[in-house]
């Protein structure tokens, strides 16, 4: 028996369907002294990984001052509040990771429509 049998899973409904290659706004919880606000990383899905199992996550990538910034959320996590899609990215793989290489032009995805 696996211990993801044992304890049951809250989805969280205000996580929308999205894929590799879709820019998202993933809003996160963060707890600063007793104060708790809500903190939004907008970015490029550049990993999906576990599905929407218990072990499920997902890696966003953004470049903020010519800096590339990546986080990984767990889908099932507290802290994550929801994730919405700005924009559906037309892509041919599923691990986006030569995105790391390029800048500007080369860094753009096309919209799939």
């Amino acid at each position: 028996m696996e211990a993801y049998e044992l304890v049951e899973l809250n989805t969280n409904e205000n996580i929308s369907e999205f894929q590799s290659g879709d820019t998202v706004k993933v809003s996160t919880k963060v707890t600063e002294g007793d104060r708790e606000r809500t903190q939004v990383f907008e970015g490029v899905v550049i990993r999906k990984r576990g599905g929407n199992g218990p072990a499920g996550s997902f890696t966003v990538r953004k470049v903020s001052h010519d800096i590339g910034i990546e986080k990984t959320f767990h889908i099932h996590s507290a802290t994550v509040e929801g994730v919405e899609v700005v924009r559906n990215g037309k892509v041919r793989r599923a691990r986006l990771t030569y995105l790391r290489d390029r800048s500007g032009k080369s860094a753009r995805i096309k919209e799939r429509r």
